[in-house]
């Protein structure tokens, strides 16, 4: 009897022995699963907080895809306004040369306009000096006419006084010549012959006159 209780004594410590493993076992097994629960929930968790971030992440991506889609389409726009402010640049440049050409022109046209400018004005200081020249010549043959005119006239009057003069003489001669005695006819024959000289150059002189006028 005694041999059976110990032997069952050594049974019951045997099972409480191998009940305190099970539940030290179940215990650890216990503690074990809620670590693990523990470490599930953190690991849930930070994977949903891995997840927000890979969604945040993502729209990031998607603004920095946009910007750099819209820098790219600046980018473009800058290149191709660079191009044409190149292609601007030269056409300005074109037009200056052409410009610099036709002001090249001009100072050679005002220099020749120039030139001939003081040409002209000698010439018309010239011709000025030829006018006033001409006009004093112009003055001194309308004076000298004048006088010649003045003279003219005056003898003409002179002539026509002569003429007269001889005209009676001669009718005078005319109705004295039976009267006279052949001396004096002799002396008025010598003065007609002295008289018609001079009648026949102031005659000759008016010729000239009237010639002149």
């Amino acid at each position: 009897m005694e041999q059976i209780k110990r032997n069952s004594q050594r049974m019951v410590d045997s099972m409480q022995s191998t009940l305190d493993s099970e539940v030290r076992s179940r215990n650890d097994a216990l503690r074990v699963k809620k670590k693990m629960e523990g470490d599930l929930n953190e690991m849930e968790v930070q994977l949903s907080h891995s997840n927000r971030q890979a969604a945040e992440a993502q729209k990031q991506l998607r603004n920095v895809q946009g910007q750099l889609k819209d820098a790219q389409l600046h980018l473009d726009d800058a290149v191709r306004a660079a191009d044409d402010m190149k292609e601007q640049a030269a056409m300005v440049e074109r037009r200056n040369g052409l410009m610099l050409a036709e002001i090249e022109e001009l100072r050679v046209a005002l220099e020749q306009t120039e030139r001939g400018r003081k040409v002209a004005e000698t010439e018309l200081v010239d011709a000025s000096e030829r006018v006033g020249l001409l006009h004093s010549q112009n003055t001194s043959l309308l004076n000298s006419k004048k006088k010649l005119e003045s003279d003219l006239v005056q003898v003409q009057g002179e002539v026509e006084d002569i003429v007269q003069e001889a005209r009676n003489a001669e009718e005078k001669a005319k109705k004295a010549i039976t009267d006279v005695s052949p001396y004096d006819l002799s002396n008025y024959i010598h003065l007609i012959c002295i008289q018609e000289p001079m009648v026949t150059g102031l005659v000759y002189h008016n010729k000239d006159l009237r010639g002149m006028s």
